[in-house]
């Protein structure tokens, strides 16, 4: 349905709003966006606006690559439309909403390049068979300082703060200043601490349908970024950004309900439902493939591994934190499962969008679950290890047929193509492998992500 532009124009010069910031995240996950002014509203986004095709295509660096014949085919125009229930105003920048958008392509069918179409794309696929995705996300992330020989510095080295709050532990008060922004933006944030290591923290987000989850999430990365910017510090959600201590993770609670929003998950009881069970069974099914979206640059790998307090093999288990799966002990509404092996650069349209056509797959085959893990997983070895390097992610992405089948072959396209790239400029600049973060990462993904 087309959004009466006039209408939007008016409410939001009443809210004291002159620029509409039009925004999407591109294949990587990178915040793309152009500011509109308000009062030209009708005329900028009458058509659009149209973005290049290119963007798709573009690294970190700069650098254009092709996949989908995108550049052979000249660059040509996709063309963006406005999301009106996705408009929040930003309280750090005065005067300033921002506005999600979809992508099409100029002939009105639907990008599937485009990370939220895809996300889009597995949700109607539930909706057809009467199931509303709902999630959670889990997110963790650093506060660092610019160093004069261009790496970064943890805001503060404060040993042994871990689950507090306060001066101690946020010194400048960018934390505390971020969580009231946060609060202002209405996107579901409810309460933060400081996390593990020093100047790591965590904020919550309250779990609603996938979409909304997913554009909230968007939301509240690009804001955590921005706002420590304007206090003179970086924020990042880079998995492993500093070489001594824990790395950042994303991890997703995630459930199905009904069409009127009853819980899907359990028998009526204490037990878990076929639905969840075979929902289970795919995630596990497709963990190889799925490992490129949860974990999608090569920082990443060197989060993961035995004993790292990240997951190592494609198992499951009740309330057990040592597993890729975890099920959490609520049930009734509650009930959910948790992917715990997701990175805090992923993007967060594609990594849900993975999740739930893992666990579609294995709705769709009736996949039958596997006896959950005991104890300490990383010796169960009945479940397969989880590829520990980028490159065999992407191999088992490519190979796998399940998870193009449910989100998009032009997407991965792209993925695959992005993402190899990487790897080439990493092995180049990067001649002996090494478990320490490198300053290529620092320059590939820091400002990235």
């Amino acid at each position: 349905m087309a959004t009466d532009l006039n209408a939007l124009r008016e409410t939001l010069k009443s809210r004291g709003i002159d620029v509409l910031r039009l925004a999407y995240a591109d294949v990587l996950g990178v915040v793309r966006s152009k500011d509109l002014l308000v009062s030209q509203l009708e005329k900028g986004a009458h058509n659009g606006p149209a973005f290049c095709q290119g963007i798709w295509v573009t690294t970190t660096q700069g650098g254009v690559l092709d996949a989908n014949n995108i550049a052979s085919d000249g660059l040509k125009d996709f063309v963006s439309v406005i999301d009106p229930d996705s408009i929040t105003d930003l309280p750090y920048e005065p005067g300033v909403a921002l506005a999600i958008v979809d992508a099409f392509n100029p002939d009105g069918t639907v990008n599937l390049m485009s990370p939220r179409s895809v996300l889009r794309k597995v949700i109607a696929e539930y909706n057809a068979l009467g199931l509303q995705p709902v999630v959670g996300p889990e997110l963790e992330f650093y506060i660092t300082e610019r160093t004069e020989d261009g790496g970064y510095r943890r805001a503060h080295n404060r040993l042994g703060m871990v689950y507090t709050t306060g001066v101690l532990s946020d010194p400048k008060g960018t934390f505390l200043h971020t969580l009231r922004m946060l609060d202002q933006m209405n996107i579901g944030v409810f309460a933060g601490n400081a996390e593990f290591s020093p100047s790591q923290y965590e904020i919550n987000l309250y779990h609603s349908e996938a979409l909304d989850a997913a554009d909230r999430t968007f939301k509240f990365r690009s804001a955590i970024k921005d706002v420590a910017a304007q206090r003179g510090q970086h924020a990042t959600f880079v998995g492993k950004p500093f070489s001594d201590e824990s790395g950042s993770g994303f991890h997703l609670h995630f459930s199905v309900t009904d069409l009127n929003g009853r819980n899907q998950m359990h028998d009526g009881g204490e037990a878990l439902s076929e639905t969840a069970k075979h929902m289970i069974a795919g995630v596990l099914d497709n963990a190889a493939a799925l490992a490129a979206f949860t974990n999608p640059t090569i920082n990443a790998f060197k989060r993961l591994g035995p004993d790292t307090l990240a997951p190592y093999r494609a198992n499951w288990g009740h309330d057990n934190r040592s597993c890729m799966l975890r099920v959490p002990p609520e049930r009734g509404q509650g009930t959910r499962l948790e992917v715990r092996v997701g990175d805090g650069a992923a993007n967060p349209y594609l990594l849900i969008a993975g999740i739930l056509a893992a666990g579609l797959d294995g709705i769709k085959r009736k996949l039958a679950c596997p006896d959950p893990a005991e104890g300490m997983a990383y010796d169960n070895e009945s479940a397969a290890i989880l590829p520990m390097t980028f490159t065999a992610a992407l191999d088992a992405l490519e190979a796998n047929q399940n998870l193009t089948e449910f989100m998009s072959q032009e997407m991965i396209n792209v993925f695959l193509v992005m993402k190899r790239d990487e790897i080439e400029r990493y092995e180049a600049a990067v001649t002996e492998p090494t478990r320490d973060v490198t300053q290529w990462e620092i320059d590939e993904y820091f400002e990235a992500y």
